[in-house]
């Protein structure tokens, strides 16, 4: 009885003033095992924009992301949500103010789709807004959609499907703060470009979204911001036209890249250098035996049984 009252007498967070800072990071360090993570982190998330977080595999984007939610502790430094340190939060009031998305959505029980987003709307249970749950489920089904398939299993779903089940549940939440982790990794080409334009209606609608995304060419088109990380720092942050550069990002990946401006919005189009010589045309004009020195795992596959 206790907890259930104490439950009733949380605080709902009111809508964000546009550009509040949503969540910050002030010289964040973070080590897993032996190793620093992050070091000396600076980053501000605001309501009413989608920032970007991009870099090589092993930057620390994740990490970052993880330590905005509050999943992973700070070494040293601190995180703030909504003006206060995380640690200050309790858990209930926490997820009224932020929801995460992380790379993979796994249940062990077969739950329908439709209770899975369900499970978005608990931290508003003994809250006025619970009376909103049966609007806020449909709306965030129907955004991702999802609404075809509610009845189904969700272990039954494809990848991509769980996906979208899991960004829906992220929506039935309805945080002002959303924390995205490669939410497009599983999906087509269609879905991704649905999951970025959600982001770009939440920041529109006053919430701050922060997305982790190896699609360079979506965060371009997509994101207010983009934070560019490098072996656990910020090597760049601002607008994409400003930080998508061909020095900075060649030297990032540790690969040759051409920055173009796309030819009708004039969004950065990012673009690997590639060796002139494995150019189809060209692969086709050397001779037979030149060519298949460029392949030569491709030489070795059998051939499969005829369709």
């Amino acid at each position: 009885m206790t907890r259930l009252f104490a439950r009733r007498r949380r605080t709902v967070p009111a809508r964000p003033a546009p550009g509040s800072a949503l969540a910050e990071a002030v010289d964040l360090h973070v080590r897993l095992g032996q190793r620093e993570v992050l070091a000396g982190i600076r980053l501000t998330a605001r309501a009413g924009e989608v920032l970007a977080l991009v870099g090589p595999n092993g930057a620390g984007k994740s990490t970052l992301l993880g330590a905005l939610a509050a999943d992973l502790p700070a070494d040293s430094g601190e995180v703030r949500v909504d003006g206060r340190p995380v640690g200050d939060w309790s858990a209930p009031d926490l997820a009224l103010r932020r929801s995460v998305l992380p790379q993979s959505a796994a249940l062990s029980f077969p739950f329908p789709v439709e209770d899975v987003v369900r499970m978005g709307r608990a931290p508003w249970a003994g809250t006025p807004f619970a009376e909103a749950d049966e609007e806020a489920v449909a709306t965030a089904m129907a955004a991702a959609e999802v609404t075809a398939f509610a009845a189904r299993p969700f272990s039954a779903l494809s990848g991509g499907e769980r996906a979208r089940v899991a960004l829906a549940r992220v929506l039935a939440q309805r945080a002002p703060l959303m924390l995205l982790d490669e939410p497009t990794a599983a999906l087509d080409l269609r879905h991704q470009e649905l999951v970025l334009r959600i982001c770009r209606e939440r920041a529109a609608a006053g919430d701050a979204v922060v997305v982790v995304l190896h699609d360079l060419g979506l965060a371009a088109a997509y994101a207010d911001r983009a934070a560019v990380l490098h072996g656990g720092r910020i090597a760049a942050d601002g607008p994409p036209a400003e930080v998508f550069e061909d020095a900075l990002l060649s030297r990032v990946y540790r690969q040759p890249v051409e920055v173009l401006p796309h030819p009708r919005t004039g969004a950065p189009l990012v673009v690997p250098v590639r060796p002139a010589d494995h150019t189809p045309e060209r692969t086709a004009d050397l001779a037979p035996d030149h060519a298949q020195d460029l392949a030569p795992e491709r030489a070795r596959i059998p051939d499969g049984p005829a369709i």
